[in-house]
């Protein structure tokens, strides 16, 4: 296993990044698959819906919570109205997908339709009450979670914490536009593959 990743530090330091900047990525990228996998699997969520007695699937909690539109994750625009596509945007799914949800949740008494204030031609989406109560307690016990956490931590430490992930977070777009010398090693690896790479599968 060690050999691996002497192998591919050595690998990158010919692409001019520096040994230690390659074996804090590894203990990142280690870090990452973790909890990865725990993302997938949505433990918090799903926990969240047991210990409320919520019988809602995750797909459409998705829904009340991009209908409900917290700030800090969408953007605060007090004038937004929200659509079937507001909500396809919001949570990156196919506007068909977001429509059927929001179908759901409407058969379900948790959202209803209503008529535009810019465009009486336009449908909107709100939340009835019980949604909104629902929304507000899945957000109630996930930040009793997360803040229960944290609360043990420096101010000093969330003080340089929060824009450092934030700065990190970008890494994956950064990925789309690499440099010049990048560029180039990823074409060679791609030519070193071959014809494997034309025909994956």
């Amino acid at each position: 296993m060690a050999e691996r990743e002497d192998e591919l530090t050595d690998q990158l330091s010919k692409a001019g990044i520096d040994e230690a900047v390659s074996r804090s990525a590894l203990e990142l990228d280690a870090i990452m698959q973790h909890w990865r996998r725990r993302v997938i699997k949505r433990e918090l969520g799903q926990r969240a819906l047991a210990d409320l007695g919520l019988t809602l699937e995750m797909p459409l909690l998705d829904v009340l919570m991009a209908v409900w539109g917290p700030a800090q994750e969408f953007g605060e625009d007090p004038g937004c109205e929200v659509m079937v596509s507001t909500v396809a945007t919001r949570l990156g799914i196919d506007p068909s997908r977001a429509s059927r949800l929001t179908s759901e949740l409407i058969r379900l008494g948790l959202v209803r339709r209503a008529v535009s204030q810019a465009d009486a031609r336009r449908a909107v989406l709100e939340l009835t009450a019980e949604g909104d109560r629902i929304v507000r307690a899945v957000r109630h016990y996930k930040f009793l979670i997360l803040g229960s956490f944290l609360k043990d931590w420096t101010e000093a430490e969330l003080a340089a914490f929060i824009p450092l992930l934030e700065r990190f977070s970008a890494w994956s777009e950064a990925s789309e536009q690499p440099g010049d010398r990048i560029a180039a090693e990823i074409a060679g690896l791609r030519e070193s593959l071959g014809s494997d790479a034309e025909t994956p599968g």
